[in-house]
Order: structure tokens, then C-alpha cells, then sequence
């Protein structure tokens, strides 16, 4: 019989809001219970230092110059990843967590030219938690020939086996950037990321507001359509690529929409998303028979509506199952830690382009 282990996931994404972190109890097999879900907004302070930090790293050269301030940020941060363990853990008195996966903050994401940096200092984490501490996913697979992402389909094969849907089941996330998993049958899968989902959408709220980000869709409901731009968007190279494949958040920009109006601007981002989740859905070898939505822009009622009516097959947001769509990516990462400790193959051909199906992960734990 395998061992069932706690383990406690972490997630950062590149909306920058804050930390979520789960605690699941798995053999990193088949077996799965989900025992608590917590989220830690970010000071702004902190906010603001992440995002200076992202905005400005384009290549390795600008890491090196930059060492110094990023090591002071990624010390801030992994304090901060220690402060919501701390909060879960305590929330949960009776459980012994055994594992931490510690994903961090995806800060460059450059797999062509062989490397994607997170920051996080997971000695740190493992000293003050006293737990072990599982991070660096990525860099095996990449060392592999694969794009170090998505990371999380071998959840969502295990969460598929949980809902009980009939295949061919897609998973959509929709976080800075979108992705899916495809699931032909029980043996048979594909991941790939379909395009920016929430990030350019809140970079232009941000940029021509004092909000953050759309609310429910409500400012790209009001606005109008800018056609000429979203085709000049879907004309990107990135769409004609076979799968696996995966994008950095600083793979698209927002400069032809200068000229824009907040509304105006904000639909047509929020057009590119459903667009590009809806073309990657038109390419799959058969139609899906569900479609289940997770990450933040499964609120965003605008884009989901779109999708809804572009997509001929039933969609559901992953809470009508009894999942709650915020914290499928920082359960997968407790998962992930679990597969990891265990040796178990984390990423596959299918998923993201690495040679062999995979294993990774690094290991820490510091003795008090």
C-alpha cells in the first residue's frame, strides 16, 4: 500500500495579487484529499517590488546586473511564502505536514534558449518552516529538450478521474497565461499554453486606471471591438506552432494599443483571450465533450460568455464540482512535491515537449 503524504502547495502567478497555498494528503498516485485552501494578498509593497523586478529582466545579462536587488526581493518573498505555511499550518493543528512545494515567482521564461528562472529561496523556506522543501519543477525538463511547461497536467488527469466526465475532458486555466490540458482518454494527453489570458487585460487596466483588473468583464462588456488590432495579435507566430509549447508573459505586448480607450482596449484583450482559447479548442483532434475553467479569469463573465457561445460543447467552471478554481495550481504543486520526493515522473513528451517523460524537482530540508 503507498504511503499517503501531506503536503503543502504554494503559487505565485504572474497576476502578482498574492500567495495561494493548499494542503493535500496523496500517495502522488490516484489517491487524493483536499484538506485546506488559503490566500495571502501580497503587501503592496512587495507588489510593486515583483513586478519592478519581472518588468525588468529580459535576458540572463540583466539577471546578473541585477543579482544584488533580486536577491534582496526573492528574500522579502520567500519570508512572505513563510508567513502563509505558517498561517495554513496553524489553521490545521492536527495535521504533520511532510512536504512543501515552493513553485516561487516565475520571473523570465525563456525554454528556446534553455532556462526558466523562479525565484525563491527554498533553504530559507526550510529553515523556517522546518519542513522539507521541494521546488525548481522546471529545469530538469528543460535540460530534457522540454519547455519546462505547463506543470500541472498530471493533476488534471488525476482531478479527471475525480469528476468523472466523459472524454475527450478539457482543463482551461486561465491565469496570466492560458493553458490546456486535453485528455483523450485515460492513457492519452496534451498541454499546451493557448495565449495571454489575464495579464494584458490587467496591465491595461492598471495602465489607463486606479483599478487592478476587470471586474466580472464589466469594462470589456462596455467597450467596443478593435478587429484590426486583435488580427494583427492572432497573426503572431506563436498561434501556427504545434504542441507542446508554452509563452512568457512578455511574449506579447500592449503597444498597438496606444491610441485605445480603456473600454475599447480592454475588449479587444479580453477578444484575444477567448480567441485564443477557442482557435486552440478548433485544433484539438477531436471536440471535447466538457470543458472545465479554472484560475481567476473564470470570473471574468465577459470572457467566459464569449467562449460559451464560440464553443459548440458544454463548459463548467471547476467549482461546480466541488473544486474551487483559485487553488487548483498551488494543489497541483503539493502533488507535484509528493511525485517529486518520490521520484515519479512530473512532465511528459505530450505536455511539454521534453524527449522522455520526466522526473524533477529539488530536494531541501534544513535541520534545525
Amino acid at each position: 500500500m503507498n504511503k499517503n503524504f501531506y503536503s503543502l502547495g504554494l503559487m505565485s502567478g504572474t497576476s502578482i495579487d498574492g500567495i495561494d497555498a493548499s494542503i493535500i494528503r496523496s500517495d502522488g498516485e490516484q489517491f487524493l484529499e483536499i484538506i485546506d485552501d488559503v490566500y495571502l494578498k501580497y503587501d503592496p509593497k512587495l507588489r510593486d517590488k515583483l513586478k519592478r523586478t519581472i518588468d525588468s529582466c529580459f535576458s540572463k545579462s540583466q539577471l546578473t546586473k541585477l543579482f544584488i536587488d533580486i536577491k534582496a526581493v526573492e528574500k522579502e518573498m520567500t519570508i512572505f511564502h513563510a508567513k502563509a505555511c505558517k498561517l495554513i499550518i496553524k489553521k490545521n493543528k492536527k495535521i504533520n505536514v511532510d512536504l512543501i512545494g515552493f513553485h516561487g515567482q516565475t520571473i523570465l521564461h525563456k525554454p528556446k534558449e534553455g532556462y526558466s528562472i523562479q525565484i525563491g529561496n527554498s533553504h530559507l523556506l526550510s529553515k523556517m518552516t522546518n519542513k522539507i522543501v521541494v521546488s525548481n519543477f522546471r529545469e530538469n525538463d528543460i535540460l530534457h529538450g522540454g519547455n519546462g511547461a505547463p506543470l500541472v497536467p498530471l493533476y488534471h488527469k488525476l482531478l479527471s478521474s475525480k469528476i468523472k466526465l466523459n472524454f475527450p475532458l478539457a482543463f482551461i486555466n486561465i491565469g496570466g497565461i492560458s493553458n490546456i490540458t486535453y485528455i483523450e482518454n485515460k492513457k492519452k494527453l496534451i498541454s499546451f499554453d493557448t495565449g495571454p489570458g489575464n495579464y494584458l487585460i490587467d496591465q491595461w487596466i492598471k495602465r489607463k486606471s486606479k483599478m487592478n483588473f476587470d471586474n466580472k468583464g464589466l469594462i470589456a462588456q462596455s467597450g467596443n471591438l478593435k478587429k484590426n488590432i486583435l488580427k494583427k495579435f492572432l497573426n503572431d507566430p506563436y498561434y501556427n506552432k504545434k504542441p507542446p509549447k508554452s509563452l512568457d508573459v512578455k511574449d506579447f505586448d500592449l503597444i498597438d494599443l496606444n491610441t485605445l480607450s480603456l473600454k475599447d482596449g480592454c475588449r479587444t484583450l479580453s477578444m484575444l483571450t477567448v480567441e485564443s482559447i477557442c482557435k486552440s479548442v478548433d485544433k484539438l483532434k477531436k471536440v471535447p465533450k466538457n470543458i472545465l475553467f479554472s484560475g481567476g479569469g473564470r470570473k471574468n463573465k465577459f470572457i467566459i460568455g464569449e467562449i460559451k457561445n464560440k464553443i459548440n460543447t458544454p463548459v463548467y467552471l471547476i467549482d461546480e464540482f466541488n473544486f474551487d478554481g483559485d487553488f487548483i495550481e498551488s494543489q497541483a504543486f503539493a502533488y507535484l512535491a509528493i511525485r517529486s520526493f518520490l521520484k515519479k515522473v512530473i512532465t511528459l513528451p505530450e505536455t511539454t515537449g521534453v524527449k522522455k517523460p520526466c522526473t524533477g524537482g529539488s530536494i531541501y530540508k534544513i535541520k534545525l
